[in-house]
């Protein structure tokens, strides 16, 4: 155990951990375990108990007269065996009191230690969207306080820049020329990218300072807001780096392929060069998203935590990838209903009303913008944390299935006799 909020540094069984040098040599035969010699056994065809010699005693019983019965007679029947005795629980699963029976029968394994949130053992889907969601309920304290202060600071600067934005547009009555349409255009795509990448931030920050939280919720400990705090303080310059890292390769990874087209100065090239973005952008978020869960656990440097990410989503990365998709479509379509009724609010309250809705001028509106921004805050608060949580889970789920993660898991919590084979763990 370290003092981190994690847990042991990392470790795989493929790294030489737990070989065969740890295991009791097998011991040669005819030697009893405590070193004296063993019974011999007979070594002949027919050697019997209480034959010296290896034939049959003198005293067995003669043979049997078998012979085929007469025609047109029917041999008796043979008599049932005896019921022999059979200790209560052992192999019908109908007796009780028996210690060595699981729920299900023989063959079964017994379930996952769960000291927390989720059990110690491969996670499937449903139990990491269920860990997330028990997260965000049994340490809401915590995680709401964190998420809302960065959702607020999210949502005021993505406040000022839409504005801004809004403010520059012509008026729809004006008729564009193709010069203004493209200038439109390209501003539209800034201003999107300039929330995508924000909203990244949010999600690499969130996920972060939350790790700690996650790793206590796992083991079945309380989490106070100072505490998560205290534990991401001395890291907070190697998180600094991480984002910096982070958010300099996604906008590489859109940017570098539309660069021929940009260079050119062909709208055609650079059109193209959009989907391979969007692919190229998609790898390099899966392949770096266990990062800050790695930082923060494992307490290493931004380019360990890269490597550390890079490392445990290999040969998992459609997985992971299924998994963050479904969990953000999840996420979406949650704050879109929570967001719903301060759209319609502001609206309402807008001056400009239903008439500014359709001719555009109710967005320019900083009633419309406000109050619409607040309902982003109380979305991003409430369905952030799933998303992160679930990120968090994800790396567990990886070095417990990489690195028998779910022993030292249940020493930290304080279980005795707790153990998996290694044999029985799903490839990663």
């Amino acid at each position: 155990m370290t003092d981190s909020p994690g847990w042991a540094a990392p470790g795989s069984p493929s790294d030489g951990q737990g070989s065969d040098a740890d295991r009791p040599a097998a011991q040669p035969s005819g030697t009893a375990p405590d070193g004296g010699t063993a019974p011999a056994q007979g070594t002949g065809a027919g050697s019997a108990p209480g034959s010296a010699d290896g034939k049959w005693s003198a005293t067995q019983p003669p043979p049997g007269h078998w012979s085929s019965p007469a025609p047109g007679q029917t041999p008796p029947p043979a008599a049932p065996p005896a019921p022999q005795p059979q200790a209560p629980g052992w192999g019908t699963g109908t007796g009780t009191g028996s210690p060595y029976q699981y729920p299900g029968g023989w063959g079964s394994t017994p379930p996952a230690a769960k000291p927390g949130v989720i059990p110690l053992s491969p996670l499937g889907l449903g139990e990491i969207l269920d860990g997330s969601v028990g997260i965000l309920r049994g340490h809401w304290r915590s995680v709401l306080t964190v998420s809302l202060v960065v959702a607020a600071l999210s949502q005021i600067a993505l406040l000022l820049v839409q504005r801004a934005w809004l403010g520059s547009l012509p008026v729809a009555d004006d008729t564009l020329t193709p010069s203004q349409a493209l200038d439109v255009m390209g501003n539209a795509a800034l201003f999107y990218g300039f929330q995508y990448f924000l909203e990244i931030l949010g999600l690499v920050l969130v996920t972060a300072l939350l790790a700690p939280v996650v790793s206590r919720a796992v083991l079945g400990q309380a989490s106070t807001v100072s505490g998560t705090l205290k534990a991401a303080g001395p890291l907070a310059p190697r998180l600094t780096a991480l984002i910096g890292m982070l958010l300099l390769g996604a906008v590489g990874a859109v940017v570098l392929p539309l660069l021929p087209g940009i260079l050119t100065g062909s709208p055609v090239l650079t059109a193209l060069g959009i989907p391979f973005g969007i692919v190229l952008l998609a790898w390099f978020y899966v392949t770096f998203a266990l990062a800050p869960p790695a930082l923060m656990l494992e307490r290493g440097s931004a380019v360990a935590a890269l490597k550390r990410s890079a490392k445990l989503v290999k040969g998992a990365w459609w997985r992971i990838f299924g998994i963050s998709l479904l969990t953000w479509v999840i996420r979406v379509i949650t704050a879109m209903v929570i967001t719903a009724p301060f759209a319609g609010l502001a609206l309402l309250l807008s001056p400009e009303g239903l008439s500014g809705l359709l001719d555009g001028t109710a967005a320019l509106s900083w009633t419309f913008l406000v109050i619409s921004a607040i309902g982003g805050i109380v979305g991003s608060t409430v369905t952030v944390p799933m998303q992160t949580g679930v990120t968090t889970l994800l790396y567990i789920d990886q070095r417990i299935r990489r690195e028998a993660l779910d022993l030292e898991l249940a020493r930290a919590a304080g279980l005795d006799g707790y153990g998996t084979t290694t044999a029985e763990r799903p490839g990663g």
